[in-house]
């Protein structure tokens, strides 16, 4: 098994699912692409907390590019050790998993939270609350009560949707983080693949 192959792979998949994240955390804020909710403070509070954009997001970038820049780390070693510096470098990538385990875990229990106390929204009354707070998420399992938010229009399909979306791409996030701490230890351990070629030319 090529680990520094691993570790760019797992790099790629970070980069993309960052991006899906702070465009799935931006849409939060316009529900129905309406602008008005947010300068009006109508919005869930776990919306501001910024988990798409910073946790699954700028966050996870770190990682992202750590594992993809492993391909350009020097494999002629360091202080005369034959791939003691690829072993380093796979080592040193355990700790930018950490924050990006950091980063999607924040994001994981933000959406968490977002689907169990579900939208603030208007009720037939107008009055802004959180309507579904006291249901525990078993709202959630019953689109019948759906409409008692009256605004914004279809603010809970949009809130359960992006919600979830964020849980869904911080867990596989989380877990591709948790596969580069395992594999940066087995490489800085094991050593580093490199191709005979890289070999020779050391």
């Amino acid at each position: 098994m090529c680990y520094g192959k691993c570790a760019r792979c797992v790099g790629h998949c970070l980069a993309g699912l960052a991006v899906l994240c702070i465009v799935a955390n931006i849409l939060l804020y316009f529900p129905n692409g309406e602008t008005k909710y947010a300068t009006e403070n109508h919005l869930s509070r776990f919306v501001w907390f910024f988990s798409g954009i910073v946790g699954g997001g700028l966050l996870m970038f770190l990682p992202a590019f750590v594992f993809i820049g492993l391909e350009e780390e020097d494999c002629c070693g360091c202080c005369g050790h034959e791939l003691c510096g690829k072993r380093c470098a796979m080592l040193s990538s355990v700790l930018a998993a950490l924050v990006g385990i950091a980063g999607s875990g924040y994001c994981v229990i933000v959406a968490a939270l977002g689907l169990a106390e579900g939208p603030l929204c208007a009720d037939s009354q107008g009055q802004w609350n959180y309507t579904f707070a006291h249901t525990e998420g078993e709202y959630l399992v019953d689109p019948s009560t759906w409409t008692q938010c009256y605004e914004p229009q279809h603010v809970v399909e949009w809130n359960v949707t992006l919600f979830s979306i964020l849980l869904a791409l911080g867990g596989i996030e989380f877990i591709l983080c948790l596969i580069q701490v395992i594999n940066g230890v087995l490489g800085g351990i094991c050593g580093y693949c490199c191709s005979r070629q890289q070999q020779y030319n050391c």
